[in-house]
């Protein structure tokens, strides 16, 4: 991977500055940093534990952060108070229309379509008409390679599909930046090449992400630049290269040990 996708964007998505979050006496973020080219692909890893999701859900404030600093755009998210930050919830509510986060559980409404899936975001968070919102829906759908099943009920899909149709309700919201957090740990070995080639197209048309995965050969492949996080702090970073082939800590080292020999994954022949 170049590394250099991220470099002709407009400047910085996204920054944080010395984040921590605590959960009572237990201190989960232990001052993360990070800055985040428009375009960027930065890839996450670490042992269960160390902090990786729990960052994700600070980044669009699903958890509050005990202290640091989040700037989306390059406007400080909330406002110093007091030695602090203080949020306000409706500022949050705009904020995580503009951050997208798929999870490891779809968590799609069965009662809907595929299509009333995608298209809910927009009517309520954003209040967009009916129209505007089907044609998000149908345009996301496709996306995702998924238009044909935009009458189908979320019983009717495969864990992938729905996986993917969970991807095209984030992009629904049309947002600055993408946060996966572990998107395929949940799915059937055999259907989890179909959520990566979702996220790799997403990557090549530009999409600014942050993605928490164990799949390290997706990873080396589509990465710009790879964070290995312990302990609640950021030990390693660079590029895939750099973290998976060569990684300088032996910290790092250690848990690509526990993973053994990462394959790449196989060119696709079309």
């Amino acid at each position: 991977m170049s590394g250099g996708r991220g470099a002709d964007g407009a400047g910085e998505a996204l920054r944080i500055e010395d984040l921590r979050k605590s959960f009572g006496d237990l201190e989960v973020l232990g001052g993360v940093s990070l800055s985040v080219r428009r375009g960027e692909v930065v890839v996450v890893i670490g042992a269960s534990g160390s902090g990786k999701s729990t960052m994700l859900r600070c980044v669009n404030f699903m958890e509050i952060p005990t202290s640091g600093k989040i700037f989306l755009g390059g406007a400080l998210v909330g406002r110093e108070r007091g030695g602090g930050i203080e949020y306000r919830e409706k500022e949050l509510t705009r904020l995580r229309a503009r951050v997208g986060m798929v999870f490891q559980h779809f968590n799609l409404f069965p009662h809907m379509t595929v299509l009333q899936n995608v298209m809910e975001g927009p009517k309520t968070v954003l209040g967009c008409d009916g129209e505007e919102c089907r044609r998000r829906g149908n345009l996301y759908l496709d996306r995702v390679g998924l238009a044909w099943k935009a009458e189908s009920y979320p019983s009717q899909l495969s864990g992938g599909q729905q996986q993917r149709v969970a991807i095209a309700r984030a992009l629904a919201m049309e947002p600055e930046i993408m946060l996966f957090d572990e998107a395929t740990s949940a799915l059937d070995p055999e259907l989890v090449g179909e959520v990566l080639e979702t996220m790799k197209a997403l990557a090549e048309d530009g999409m600014t992400m942050i993605i928490v995965t164990h799949e390290l050969g997706f990873a080396y492949t589509v990465a710009d630049r790879v964070l290995f996080l312990s302990g609640g702090r950021v030990l390693e970073e660079g590029t895939p290269s750099e973290v998976l082939t060569f990684p300088r800590e032996e910290g790092t080292r250690n848990f690509l040990r526990g993973h053994g020999t990462f394959r790449l994954p196989e060119p696709r022949l079309d």
